[in-house]
Parts: C-alpha cells; structure tokens; sequence
C-alpha cells in the first residue's frame, strides 16, 4: 500500500516569457451602462472677493512695532514704563519727560505698569517728576514694588487699575570695595532711603517712621487698602466713549462723556491745577 507524503505540493515556478516584440493592443468591450442616477445640478460660478472684505495682518511688519505704538502714545503725551527700572531705563523714561515738557505744559499721562527699581534710579526720575511744569498723573497697573513707589508719589495725581497691587518694602543694595568707602556708601544709601521714604511719608500723611516699619514688613496694599493709607487717590475710571449711531438706550455707569483720558491730550487731568493752555486756575 502506497501512502501520501505529509509536506503539500508546491507548485511549479512560471515558466519564463521568450524575448520578443510585445503583444498586440486589443480594445477591450466596453463595460455595461449601469442603471440612471440622478443627475447632479452643475455649480454656481463663485463671486470674486472683495479685497476690501480681505483679511489682513494687523501688523504689517512685525520689526520695530513697539518703537512706532511708543511713537503714536508720545504724541498723545503718554509715557509707559513697565518692568525693572535700571539707570539706562530711567534715562529713557527722563528723556521721554523731559521731551515732553519742552513741548508745552499740557498734562502728561504716565502709565507705570508692573514697577520694580533700583534705588538711584527711582531718585534721579522722581527728580525729573520735580522739575516737570505741566501736571503728571501716574497710572498704577499691575504690581509696583520698592522704589517704584517714589516714582508714583512723585506724581501729582495718582490712580489704580482694579488689578493693581502695592508693595512697599525696602530696595536691595550691595556694596564692595574698602572699608572706607563701605563705611561711604552706607551713609549714601542710608541718606537716598530717607529721601524716598520721606516722599511717601509726604503724600501719604504719614509719619516718616511709619513708612519705615511697614516698609520692613513687606506691607503688601490692594487698591482699596492703598486709597486708605494714601498711596493712590482713587480707582482710574473708564475712558469717555464716542456715542455710536443706534438706538438710544440707557447709558452704564463710569461711561459718561469727559472720563479719564477721554479728552484730548491738552484736556485737563481729574483734579488738575490747570486748564488747557497750561494757566494755573
């Protein structure tokens, strides 16, 4: 008896093609026509866009923005300055006062925006503020801290935003050198905090010695706390708005005509001492 091998069949390999020229083409028939669908409605043509309606970048070109929106608030005598303020800041933020108040008397409006700074930088602006003739109002945003505190009180009007926080605590100073001139410039640092401290003793009503305790302690001021201990006068209030064409409906409150700002740069400051041409009342 014969039995099958266990392992399959493999089949042949394909045998291969002889050279040669290929094969004839030969049209196939065409396949059946399918059943009808329904017939699809052609497009409309798409209307040409309106390169008014276009969308556009709001910056053109992003290289130098900040210097032409710098420009633009300078023409409208608003001065911002936000970070830390070391002596090359301060001397910009000096030049830009003092350019403005070559210009005229008309009030400036200083926008102080999460604050911080050396101490002989804040003394040297807070003595420009001194020397400024038109009104400065010093707009609080942020969190202003140290020595930048000087710099507010040296304004002649002070305000706050709702998000604004104050510290006042005493600045970090380093010294090297000899002996001598350590002994030298502790005396000068002991005399620059004296000044600042005095000057937010001035605004704020308050005895010189207190400033000092509290300043030790970190004392930390939201805007309503920074009201009551005399830091800032009040809360800044919205911008007066154009009234747009429409229905007239009942207006909001703090959106009335002639608000902080709402006029034109020569428009006298909330609680001024000048009118628009710079004369004292």
């Amino acid at each position: 008896m014969i039995t099958p091998r266990s392992h399959p069949l493999r089949p042949f390999p394909p045998e291969p093609t002889p050279p040669g020229p290929p094969p004839p083409f030969r049209p196939q028939p065409p396949f059946p026509p399918g059943p009808p669908g329904p017939e699809r409605a052609p497009e409309p043509p798409r209307p040409a866009q309106n390169p008014a309606m276009a969308p556009t970048r709001i910056w053109i070109d992003p290289r130098g923005w900040p210097e032409q929106l710098y420009e633009r608030l300078l023409d409208r005598r608003i001065v911002m300055t936000h970070g830390h303020l070391d002596g090359d800041a301060a001397t910009r933020l000096a030049a830009q006062l003092l350019t403005l108040d070559a210009e005229g008397t008309a009030p400036i409006r200083l926008e102080i925006q999460n604050l911080g700074a050396d101490l002989t930088a804040a003394l040297s602006v807070m003595g420009i503020l001194d020397v400024i003739r038109g009104p400065v109002t010093g707009y609080a945003g942020g969190r202003i801290e140290g020595p930048a505190l000087g710099i507010l009180a040296a304004c002649r009007h002070r305000r706050a935003y709702p998000n604004a926080l104050f510290v006042l605590s005493e600045p970090q100073v380093s010294f090297g050198g000899s002996v001598t001139a350590l002994a030298s410039r502790e005396e000068q640092a002991r005399v620059m905090l004296g000044e600042l401290f005095g000057r937010i003793a001035e605004v704020t009503g308050r005895d010189p010695d207190q400033v000092r305790t509290d300043a030790r302690r970190d004392k930390l001021f939201n805007v309503a706390e920074a009201i009551a201990y005399g830091l800032v006068e009040s809360h800044a209030t919205p911008r007066g708005l154009s009234v747009l064409p429409g229905p007239a409906g009942p207006s909001r409150q703090g959106e009335k005509r002639g608000g902080d700002g709402g006029r034109g740069p020569g428009a006298e400051q909330p609680g001024g001492d000048r009118d628009r041409d710079g004369k004292h009342d």
